[in-house]
């Protein structure tokens, strides 16, 4: 069957596709191909596979129009199957964790404790401070239903009756939104106490103050109890002495809102999407130059180069104007463009070429940025965003930021270099939470890779001055 792409026009926001040079193709037994001009053939996810299917808001995210879309049905069937029955599915799925450190789900929720001795708790991280990242923010805007499902499926995984939603303080509009939703469950009897679902949940938002610290679970937990958000020590890890002393189990948005629809269409049908390990769809944000920055769902493993040049229009001046990528999020090593013709976007791929998935913020430079300097502004955000409790944080960041907008002006030696390298491996590594690895690696990917653009300004401030 072959229909016209005005219907489905919204999925692909090329500037040189239009309804009038491109028809839309769908083989049930293949996948989505768009053949546009010059029999030109591009591969997109199938439709049947998207699970956040009103991530563009074109259609209400209330309880209504939830329910249309297939979330809340057969809740209460999945419940009776008990908690190990669900971290099954969920490990069986192959799912990783979506925030970050692609840690296994199921594997979390599994080391809650069995024996209930004291209230357990399922925490949610839509703190979402990560420069570069927005996906969490659309799913509470348009698909809050799905977390709030997931929410329950989880509480009842690690056998908690309470769930807290800690979500950044900028994000007023969401967590109003949220609420929205929170108050539609609980009027239709699907949360709060004598649920009809059969497991009952109370769920309550709880809105930081803009650190990006709270990002990390434990800093997040301390926030929670009203206190500085600092990261604690682990051991002990919050899976046994989480909030208030209890077992917690903290869970990305997207983590958990991926879950409903994994029980519903089974745990292989995720596991078959994307690569070994790899496994199931993700949201990824696309932002910096490109033509059309967007939130698009995919599957693991999809090119780098495809996802730019299909959904987001191409690199502002053509591909071959690109210059490095930063693709997870600020806090992840950048990766030049010789890398980027071939990268698939996936955990491991990325791991191998000595970056990282992170929380797929995919950040597009091209060759109008100074690379340097692009890179020392990330230095100053670490460095304000630190919370000072590690010595080798609270002073290496500020050493990082002075000696990289020297490096900005090149008013340094080229032997500075790999004294500025020396310093984040001092860094990484020897501090409670990442905040230390994430100012330390951004450093490490310019001087792997743009190496030369540094000397070059070094010496021509020298030549000049």
């Amino acid at each position: 069957m072959i229909e016209h792409v005005v219907k489905y026009q919204h999925h692909f926001p090329h500037p040189k596709i239009n309804s009038n040079s491109i028809k839309f193709f769908l083989d049930k037994s293949l996948e989505n191909i768009i053949i546009g001009k010059n029999n030109l053939i591009l591969y997109m996810i199938k439709e049947e596979n998207k699970i956040f299917t009103n991530l563009l808001g074109n259609q209400s995210p209330d309880i209504n129009s939830s329910k249309a879309r297939g979330d809340w049905k057969d809740t209460a069937n999945f419940l009776e199957k008990g908690p190990e029955w669900l971290i099954e599915q969920v490990k069986a799925s192959g799912l990783r964790g979506r925030g970050g450190a692609g840690f296994a789900t199921g594997l979390k929720w599994s080391f809650a404790p069995k024996k209930v001795e004291k209230p357990h708790y399922l925490v949610i991280n839509a703190d979402e401070s990560e420069p570069g990242t927005c996906k969490d923010r659309d799913i509470i805007r348009y698909e809050p239903h799905k977390l709030l499902e997931g929410i329950i499926y989880g509480c009842r995984a690690i056998n908690s009756h309470c769930c807290y939603i800690y979500i950044r303080g900028e994000y007023y509009n969401e967590s109003v939104a949220l609420q929205n939703a929170i108050d539609e469950a609980y009027d239709a009897k699907l949360i709060g106490k004598d649920s009809t679902l059969g497991w009952d949940v109370d769920i309550h938002i709880h809105r930081g103050a803009g650190a990006y610290i709270c990002g990390e679970e434990t800093a997040l937990l301390e926030s929670i109890e009203g206190n500085k958000g600092q990261p604690r020590l682990k051991p002990p890890f919050p899976a046994l002495v989480g909030l208030y002393g209890c077992p917690t189990i903290v869970n990305n948005v997207e983590s958990v809102a991926v879950v409903p629809t994994i029980l519903r269409r089974g745990a292989g049908w995720f596991a078959s999407i994307g690569p070994k390990n790899n496994t199931g769809t993700k949201i990824f944000c696309v932002s910096g130059h490109v033509n059309n920055p967007c939130n698009i769902e995919e599957e693991m493993g999809i090119p780098l180069k495809k996802l730019i040049d299909e959904y987001c229009g191409g690199v502002i001046g053509g591909w071959d104007n690109l210059l490095a990528v930063i693709p997870g999020g600020s806090s992840v090593p950048l990766i030049p463009k010789d890398i980027c013709d071939n990268i698939t976007l996936d955990f491991d791929s990325l791991k191998a070429v000595g970056s990282g998935l992170g929380t797929a913020g995919i950040i597009v430079m091209n060759k109008s940025t100074d690379i340097i300097e692009a890179i020392a502004r990330l230095s100053h955000f670490y460095k304000h965003e630190s919370c000072g409790q590690c010595t080798p944080c609270r002073e290496g960041t500020g050493w990082l930021e002075r000696i990289m907008y020297r490096f900005v002006r090149g008013d340094a030696k080229v032997e500075e270099i790999d004294k500025l390298y020396d310093l984040t491996k001092q860094i990484e590594g020897h501090t409670i939470c990442a905040l230390g690895d994430a100012a330390a690696w951004p450093i490490q990917g310019l001087i792997k890779h743009f190496r030369g653009e540094i000397e070059k300004r070094i010496n021509n401030y020298h030549l000049n001055n």
